[in-house]
Protein backbone atom coordinates (compact mmCIF):
# COMPACT_ATOMS: atom_id res chain seq x y z
CA UNK A 1 0.00 0.00 0.00
CA UNK A 2 1.54 3.52 -0.95
CA UNK A 3 1.99 6.45 1.46
CA UNK A 4 -1.42 8.44 -0.23
CA UNK A 5 -3.30 5.19 0.65
CA UNK A 6 -2.09 4.80 3.85
CA UNK A 7 -2.69 8.70 5.03
CA UNK A 8 -6.44 8.23 3.14
CA UNK A 9 -6.85 5.18 5.88
CA UNK A 10 -5.66 7.33 8.58
CA UNK A 11 -7.60 10.50 7.65
CA UNK A 12 -10.92 8.33 7.71
CA UNK A 13 -10.28 6.64 10.66
CA UNK A 14 -9.78 9.80 12.38
CA UNK A 15 -13.02 11.19 10.71
CA UNK A 16 -14.89 8.40 12.13
CA UNK A 17 -13.62 8.43 15.62
CA UNK A 18 -14.48 12.08 15.65
CA UNK A 19 -17.86 11.24 14.31
CA UNK A 20 -18.63 8.89 17.54
CA UNK A 21 -16.95 11.21 19.98
CA UNK A 22 -19.20 14.16 18.71
CA UNK A 23 -22.09 11.68 19.43
CA UNK A 24 -21.17 10.63 22.10
CA UNK A 25 -20.84 14.09 23.36
CA UNK A 26 -24.42 15.05 22.53
CA UNK A 27 -27.85 14.91 24.12
CA UNK A 28 -29.63 11.20 23.65
CA UNK A 29 -33.43 11.32 24.32
CA UNK A 30 -35.02 7.56 24.15
CA UNK A 31 -38.65 7.22 24.32
CA UNK A 32 -38.42 4.44 26.80
CA UNK A 33 -42.33 3.99 27.48
CA UNK A 34 -45.78 4.53 26.49
CA UNK A 35 -48.36 3.43 29.19
CA UNK A 36 -52.07 4.35 29.19
CA UNK A 37 -53.44 6.44 31.80
CA UNK A 38 -57.05 7.24 31.78
CA UNK A 39 -57.56 8.84 28.80
CA UNK A 40 -54.32 10.02 28.01
CA UNK A 41 -51.05 8.22 26.95
CA UNK A 42 -47.98 8.73 29.62
CA UNK A 43 -44.78 9.03 27.78
CA UNK A 44 -41.54 8.28 29.76
CA UNK A 45 -38.21 10.20 28.11
CA UNK A 46 -34.80 8.83 29.25
CA UNK A 47 -32.62 11.85 29.24
CA UNK A 48 -28.57 10.64 28.66
CA UNK A 49 -26.61 14.40 28.95
CA UNK A 50 -23.38 13.36 27.72
CA UNK A 51 -22.12 16.93 27.37
CA UNK A 52 -19.92 18.79 29.81
CA UNK A 53 -22.70 21.53 30.17
CA UNK A 54 -25.97 21.58 32.22
CA UNK A 55 -28.67 22.51 30.37
CA UNK A 56 -31.69 24.70 31.96
CA UNK A 57 -33.75 25.05 30.52
CA UNK A 58 -34.13 22.32 27.76
CA UNK A 59 -38.20 22.28 26.35
CA UNK A 60 -38.92 19.44 23.45
CA UNK A 61 -41.26 19.96 20.93
CA UNK A 62 -42.20 16.61 19.85
CA UNK A 63 -45.65 15.99 17.69
CA UNK A 64 -47.24 12.30 17.58
CA UNK A 65 -48.61 11.08 14.66
CA UNK A 66 -51.01 8.32 14.32
CA UNK A 67 -51.29 4.82 12.44
CA UNK A 68 -52.61 6.51 9.24
CA UNK A 69 -49.50 9.24 9.29
CA UNK A 70 -51.47 11.78 10.47
CA UNK A 71 -50.81 14.29 13.16
CA UNK A 72 -52.26 13.48 16.29
CA UNK A 73 -50.87 15.82 18.80
CA UNK A 74 -47.94 18.81 19.28
CA UNK A 75 -46.97 19.31 22.85
CA UNK A 76 -44.36 21.00 24.92
CA UNK A 77 -42.03 18.90 26.74
CA UNK A 78 -40.16 20.52 29.79
CA UNK A 79 -37.47 18.12 30.37
CA UNK A 80 -34.76 20.21 32.21
CA UNK A 81 -32.83 21.17 34.29
CA UNK A 82 -30.38 17.76 32.56
CA UNK A 83 -27.11 18.20 34.71
CA UNK A 84 -24.06 17.81 33.07
CA UNK A 85 -22.91 13.88 32.43
CA UNK A 86 -26.65 12.78 33.89
CA UNK A 87 -29.20 10.34 32.73
CA UNK A 88 -32.53 11.56 33.93
CA UNK A 89 -36.19 9.88 33.28
CA UNK A 90 -38.87 12.55 32.53
CA UNK A 91 -42.68 11.55 31.99
CA UNK A 92 -45.22 13.51 30.63
CA UNK A 93 -49.13 12.99 29.62
CA UNK A 94 -50.22 13.39 25.63
CA UNK A 95 -54.13 13.86 26.37
CA UNK A 96 -56.50 12.88 24.26
CA UNK A 97 -54.46 10.29 22.70
CA UNK A 98 -54.34 6.36 22.96
CA UNK A 99 -50.60 4.70 23.22
CA UNK A 100 -51.57 2.36 20.91
CA UNK A 101 -52.43 5.32 18.04
CA UNK A 102 -48.99 6.80 18.20
CA UNK A 103 -46.85 5.20 16.03
CA UNK A 104 -44.43 8.10 14.91
CA UNK A 105 -42.97 10.50 17.13
CA UNK A 106 -40.88 13.47 15.90
CA UNK A 107 -38.55 15.78 17.61
CA UNK A 108 -39.68 18.89 15.50
CA UNK A 109 -37.18 21.40 17.87
CA UNK A 110 -35.41 21.94 20.80
CA UNK A 111 -37.43 24.76 21.91
CA UNK A 112 -35.34 25.75 24.52
CA UNK A 113 -31.67 25.08 25.85
CA UNK A 114 -30.02 27.29 28.14
CA UNK A 115 -26.43 26.55 29.35
CA UNK A 116 -26.26 30.00 31.57
CA UNK A 117 -22.83 31.13 28.98
CA UNK A 118 -22.41 33.85 26.68
CA UNK A 119 -23.62 31.60 23.25
CA UNK A 120 -25.82 28.72 23.40
CA UNK A 121 -25.30 25.35 21.48
CA UNK A 122 -27.44 23.97 18.75
CA UNK A 123 -29.65 21.60 21.08
CA UNK A 124 -31.98 20.37 18.20
CA UNK A 125 -28.54 19.09 16.11
CA UNK A 126 -26.78 17.37 19.18
CA UNK A 127 -29.64 15.62 20.20
CA UNK A 128 -30.31 12.17 19.03
CA UNK A 129 -33.85 10.72 19.64
CA UNK A 130 -34.42 7.19 20.10
CA UNK A 131 -37.34 4.42 20.75
CA UNK A 132 -37.92 1.19 22.97
CA UNK A 133 -41.59 1.46 21.70
CA UNK A 134 -43.51 0.06 18.94
CA UNK A 135 -43.45 3.99 18.36
CA UNK A 136 -40.26 5.27 16.39
CA UNK A 137 -39.17 8.32 17.32
CA UNK A 138 -37.37 10.58 14.83
CA UNK A 139 -35.78 14.24 14.38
Amino acid sequence: MNKLAVAGLALAGLALAGAARAQDDGIRVELNKLEPVGAACRAYLVFENRTGTAFDPFKLDPVMFDTDGVIAKRVAVAAGPLPAGKTSVKLFDIDGVSCGGIRRVLLNSVMACDTGGDSQPDCTAMTAPSSRTEATFIK
